[in-house]
């Protein structure tokens, strides 16, 4: 990606260095799928409302170590430093590429979400977010949640490096701050609780699978307001970050065997395949995953 002229966001909070990689209860809830390792594994990509994951959606593996700690005082990364310039940088496109796409597609006006970059564990409306969670985003405060160190888990645990696959990340979880915006977050909630565990986890896969797509017609109407942005082989690394993190294939690793009742995120498959479909078509109607059959 050739994020040189884009203008950093401003709708950022710098948390970081405020505390080490320790462990937190999230809200007393207990997780509830699977096994624990399956559990983390499913939602470290792109981690569905914390909310969700607090009912019982799963979430992604991702042991941080406490970073080391001046005992003089916390030490704080720089504002200027690569990745938060990348993730700035990002973020503010999305911010203008869904202003444009709310105006002339919805004739609505777009409110940005604000992104948290924290350190190990943080407070958020939606109760403590650890880094274990991966990059979540919390409807309740309106705000999307991630630990820079992620990226290198993106790259070293799951081989889906390059800069098109960490912006799809945040793109996914702006995705899921459209959904709310658009009132699709409420309704699903709803009607979760009205739900057994299996059907709920069938309307989080459809919700995350929105969400692939949403991040698919953030690029494809980006690459098209300013045609220098992509680069040739960033398509190919979102496919393969998609690919990478499907339900199905994420626990034949960690397990064995394939249980398609807890699948939360949706298949490998299925993932590309909504990716490509926002990709591809670059329109939100495509992207309504509730109204289909056969995901």
């Amino acid at each position: 990606m050739r994020l040189d002229d884009e203008a950093e966001s401003q709708n950022v909070e710098d948390r970081r260095g405020g505390g080490g990689g320790f462990g937190l209860p999230i809200g007393g809830k207990s997780i509830g799928i699977g096994t624990v390792i399956i559990a983390l594994a499913a939602s470290y990509f792109f981690g569905i409302d914390p909310s969700l994951i607090f009912q019982g959606a799963s979430v992604i593996q991702g042991q941080q170590q406490p970073a080391p700690q001046s005992q003089a005082q916390p030490h704080r990364p720089p504002a200027a430093d690569q990745l938060s310039v990348f993730t700035r940088k990002v973020l503010g496109n999305t911010e203008r590429t869904w202003e444009h796409i709310f105006e002339t597609d919805l004739n609505r006006r777009y409110a940005p979400p604000t992104l948290v970059m924290f350190t190990g564990a943080t407070p958020t409306a939606c109760g403590t977010g650890q880094s274990a969670m991966g990059p979540f985003y919390c409807p309740a405060d309106q705000k999307v949640y991630i630990d820079l160190s992620f990226y290198n888990e993106l790259r070293q645990r799951f081989g889906a490096g390059g800069d098109f696959a960490q912006a799809y990340v945040i793109a996914h979880e702006v995705g899921h701050h459209v959904q709310n915006l658009l009132g699709v977050s409420n309704k699903v909630d709803a009607a979760r609780r009205r739900m057994g565990e299996a059907q709920a986890n069938q309307l989080s896969v459809r919700m995350e699978l929105q969400a692939d797509c949403l991040a698919g017609v953030w690029a494809a109407t980006a690459g098209k307001l300013n045609q220098q942005l992509l680069e040739p082989g960033d398509i190919e690394q979102g496919l393969k970050a998609a690919a990478a993190i499907g339900d199905d294939r994420l626990q034949k690793q960690s397990q064995g065997y394939v249980v398609p009742e807890a699948f939360t995120h949706g298949t490998s498959e299925q993932r590309v395949r909504w990716l490509r479909q926002g990709l591809t078509t670059g329109d939100i109607r495509k992207c309504d995953t509730f109204a289909q059959r056969q995901l």
